[in-house]
């Protein structure tokens, strides 16, 4: 499935906080966003997701204009994994991942047998089937945020919008869940990530798109957008970018900010 954005302009109520931004993601491949606060990430995922309308432009997915799709079609074709958060009721775990398949019931119908067998399975999938019947609230952030990834494959849709999936994450849960999101990717899914850490665009990203303040967006490869001008640009601080030679001979990248 390909999701492409044709000169999208969104924002709340007379405000266009986003304007005139374009970029497209196929299966199989992994856009991560970086850009400072207040730029309007949040806003553009909203707005792909149907939660605000556009102002102008088109949002398209394998080429069909999404404007007037139902919530139901559109959440069968775009799955969403919010930022890690502790929810007001002590769900089990199983109940928020079968929480996935609600795009799929009638009003008032309840889960069916094949239901329960998708949620089990993303759970196998991720590895987390050890997890079932703990409480949800009770659980490590790292752990819930691999419970709501496993809630959005449960969706069976074929594009992941991801907001910050490693916040709030100590290091060893955020390279887990980069992991897992590569693997993602290798299933054939797309996936629309934001992250506040340009090594995580070089870790796991096919493409990277850069939204930076006065409407300046920049969409390439990640060796094309993350680069010292860009982020000394965006952030306001000096960085050096340095490549690493591993003990296999892969080479990799990373950046690293300079205190002065």
């Amino acid at each position: 499935m390909r999701l492409e954005v044709k000169n999208a302009i969104s924002g709340y109520g007379a405000s266009a906080i986003v304007k005139n931004i374009s970029m497209n993601v196929n299966s199989g491949e992994i856009l991560c966003l970086l850009g400072p606060n207040g730029v309007g990430k949040t806003t553009f995922f909203k707005t792909i997701l149907g939660f605000l309308k556009l102002k102008g432009g088109e949002i398209l997915l394998d080429g069909e204009n999404i404007h007037n799709w139902h919530r139901k079609k559109l959440a069968k074709a775009i799955g969403y994994v919010p930022q890690a958060h502790t929810p007001p009721f002590p769900f089990k775990v199983f109940d928020v991942v079968l929480m996935g398949r609600t795009a799929y019931l009638s009003m008032f119908s309840s889960p069916t047998k094949e239901d329960k067998h998708i949620a089990e399975k993303a759970m196998d999938d991720l590895k987390i089937s050890y997890l079932k019947d703990k409480i949800y609230t009770e659980i490590s952030g790292g752990e819930r945020q691999m419970v709501l990834i496993a809630r959005a494959l449960a969706q069976q849709s074929q594009i992941l919008i991801m907001d910050e999936p490693t916040s709030n994450l100590d290091f060893g849960n955020q390279i887990r869940v980069l992991e897992q999101i590569n693997k993602l990717s290798q299933r054939g899914l797309a996936v629309v990530m934001t992250s506040h850490f340009p090594n995580h665009a070089f870790l796991c990203s096919t493409k990277v798109a850069f939204m930076q303040k006065n409407n300046v967006f920049t969409v390439g490869n990640v060796d094309e957008v993350v680069t010292e001008d860009n982020l000394k640009s965006a952030y306001g601080i000096n960085v050096k970018i340095i490549d690493t030679k591993i003990d296999n001979g892969e080479i990799v990248r990373s950046c690293i900010p300079l205190i002065n």
